[in-house]
């Protein structure tokens, strides 16, 4: 990969608000990304890591059960692949390449970190086809899902937890930049998961790299975890993500996103459920002191963690790798995080069964039958 992937990106063209907080970045345009034509398009029609792991991505070895979302130009849902008598759960994601180029770039690059990445903290690619003009990628089926999901069913998270979150999440984040010099670029809850034996692991990094400077289309929807420097169209680094991550975490401990919210904390205040007008919830991110927690209900290594994340200058804020060395990711607190994935899909079933006037299903037991299935990074050598 480019030694540039380390540079500072800017979103200068996507400052259509005029917000103000020190100096401009470089216009986008003049980024050598933008001058050099992108050879990966031919990955799309090459890519073959079916075949060759024994796993056949056939279009019609896969039954639908149910969507499970929809963003960034694809469409999630659970499948069942079923071949050589074998069934494997995944979730599949199917994406248009006729949309427009920039989105075309975004897919040639998510296949190929995808394809080389193997790390416990990224979601686990099981390979990608075409069908007709879609590119369809199978990655690990995660279930319960979402942070964000997590969050409307269980509330506000005690620190344990977090702490949990937090350790996995600046792992995967160190893996990214350390072992493939990328950064995450929309690092939010909704794109933080959780699978069934409570391991925590990213996805969704398609916003980086080619699309940063074309999401014109989903720039309001993202924008909202972006760091301060990154809505002005400012220069950015790694620690944006630290921002983003920050905001996330806070989130999860309030039962509510930050900024924007009344003052009693009620009702429903995500970001993702649209709080306030995007005009002023920008300006309040770059303009308004950071948010904190209260130190009289918060343990003192969350609050001051989060301080370290929303740092104002980005020069002040830690690296991810800086803050695995935190007092709040050191903090002695064991968490059966199998059980805690457990009782999430319990409670997110009993909810919904009431929801419906029906009585609650039986507590689901653990199955561990689900073969492992290895990931194509997992065949690759280690880079040098």
């Amino acid at each position: 990969m480019a030694a540039d992937q380390f540079a500072p990106r800017t979103l200068m063209k996507k400052n259509k608000k005029g917000l103000k907080l020190g100096g401009m970045g470089p216009e986008a345009s003049n980024s050598p990304l933008a001058a050099k034509p992108d050879k990966r398009d031919s990955v799309v029609d090459t890519l073959q890591v079916g075949v060759e792991y024994q796993l056949q991505l056939n279009h019609e070895d896969f039954q639908v059960l149910h969507e499970l979302g929809s963003g960034n130009g694809g469409t999630v849902s659970k499948v069942i692949f079923e071949q050589d008598r074998r069934q494997i759960v995944m979730a599949r994601k199917v994406i248009h390449i006729e949309a427009k180029p920039a989105v075309r770039k975004q897919i040639i690059r998510e296949l190929q970190i995808m394809y080389e990445c193997h790390s416990p903290y990224i979601v686990s690619f099981y390979g990608a086809y075409k069908h007709d003009k879609d590119v369809i990628m199978c990655m690990e089926f995660m279930e319960p899902g979402s942070l964000d999901y997590i969050a409307k069913v269980m509330g506000s998270l005690d620190v344990q937890y977090l702490r949990v979150i937090a350790d996995s999440v600046l792992k995967g984040l160190v893996y990214l930049y350390d072992t493939h010099k990328i950064m995450h670029r929309d690092i939010k809850p909704s794109n933080i998961l959780m699978n069934s034996r409570g391991q925590i692991k990213l996805c969704d990094f398609g916003v980086s790299g080619e699309l940063v400077n074309s999401i014109a289309d989903t720039f309001v929807g993202t924008s909202t975890y972006m760091s301060p420097e990154r809505i002005q169209g400012g220069k950015y680094t790694v620690k944006s993500d630290v921002w983003s991550f920050g905001l996330t975490l806070m989130e999860l401990a309030l039962g509510r996103f930050p900024f924007g919210g009344d003052a009693d904390g009620s009702g429903d205040k995500r970001a993702s459920s649209g709080p306030m007008g995007i005009l002023d919830l920008l300006q309040s991110i770059v303009n308004e002191p950071a948010p904190k927690l209260d130190k009289d209900k918060y343990p003192a290594e969350l609050s001051d963690f989060c301080d370290k994340c929303l740092a104002k200058d980005p020069e002040e804020r830690l690296s991810p790798k800086e803050l695995l060395d935190h007092p709040l990711i050191q903090l002695d607190l064991p968490v059966d995080v199998e059980q805690w994935a457990e009782d999430i899909i319990n409670t997110a079933a009993a909810k919904k069964a009431a929801q419906n006037g029906q009585p609650p299903p039986p507590p689901r037991i653990r199955d561990h039958s689900q073969p492992t299935i290895p990931t194509v990074g997992s065949q690759r050598k280690q880079k040098a």
